[in-house]
């Protein structure tokens, strides 16, 4: 069996096709082919509250690769959903329904808080200790879905529109960020300790450049030292000398904000980063449905 999942983010758009394994009657996934595209969505739909012209033309192409290449690699099921800049935009059910007639591919515009459920979908609960508490931490280019775990159960989940787009173009509210504050106080404050999970591919790129081993949590002083590390090289010279991607040098700044201002928030020391993340959560959901898988 080959599923796939399409996650239409604000920054980048992403396909993944995983090989469905059955091991005796349990199933697992493993990644097959894994392909970013940088759309930026999120730069037309915070500032202008629409997708433009250009941007909807490179959405079609990018929708009409993915869909060839579902077909060569005889996908047996997909699911597909866009999330913070398609919410946001005017046009959005416009383009959706745009790329439903014309390449034939049915997407889905998620509220937050189905975002979250999706991307905790990985059944990330199942790795950790029962023990402990945990928060949470997926941060994309529109928004920031934060989760508190206790007893391996998910106590309180909320999504914010911060972003690391959204900081970029100057779009984040103040309003909000307080709104997370409070937020993360009220749900910590009852517990003695909290331990970090961070999602996203900013948090995995900072963990690469770490140089942790994994499943070793990343420390908040050691984060700390790669943000003042990071921002002490200017644009340019995060792509020319660090080697980044233009897309992954701009936006790495602001997410490593998030995740610094959240660990204060919440007084944690360390945090873990299991390169899991939307599209994870999403060929997870498509297991559910058609294996029965839990």
């Amino acid at each position: 069996m080959k599923y796939a999942a399409i996650d239409i983010g604000s920054n980048a758009v992403r396909l993944l096709i995983a090989n469905v394994v059955d091991n005796g009657g349990s199933f697992s996934s493993k990644k097959d082919t894994l392909i970013r595209v940088p759309l930026r969505l999120g730069d037309n739909a915070f500032l202008d509250g629409f997708i433009s012209d250009k941007k909807i033309s490179e959405m079609l192409k990018t929708m009409q690769a993915f869909k060839n290449l579902m077909d060569v690699y005889k996908v047996n099921d997909y699911l597909a959903y866009a999330t913070s800049a398609m919410r946001e935009a005017r046009n959005g059910p416009e383009i959706v329904a745009r790329i439903k007639e014309e390449i034939g591919l049915e997407i889905e515009i998620v509220h937050g808080e189905k975002e979250a459920n999706i991307i905790y979908n990985n059944h990330i609960e199942q790795s950790l200790d029962k023990n402990k508490n945990y928060l949470y931490i997926d941060v994309g280019g529109g928004s920031t879905e934060l989760s508190i775990f206790s007893e391996n159960k998910i106590v309180a989940s909320h999504s914010f529109n911060i972003g690391t787009i959204r900081i970029l173009d100057n779009q984040d509210k103040d309003e909000t960020w307080t709104e997370m504050h409070d937020f993360v106080k009220k749900h910590t404050k009852n517990y003695k300790s909290i331990i970090g999970i961070g999602t996203g591919g900013n948090i995995n790129k900072l963990f690469k450049m770490s140089e942790e081993k994994d499943n070793v949590p990343l420390s908040f002083h050691k984060l700390k030292n790669l943000y003042d590390y990071l921002n002490s090289f200017s644009l340019k010279d995060r792509i020319n000398v660090l080697g980044l991607n233009n897309d992954r040098a701009d936006v790495i700044i602001p997410a490593c904000e998030i995740y610094i201002t959240l660990m204060k928030w919440a007084s944690i020391k360390d945090i873990y980063v299991p390169k899991v993340g939307m599209v994870d959560g999403i060929i997870q959901m498509l297991m559910d449905k058609n294996l029965g898988v839990k």
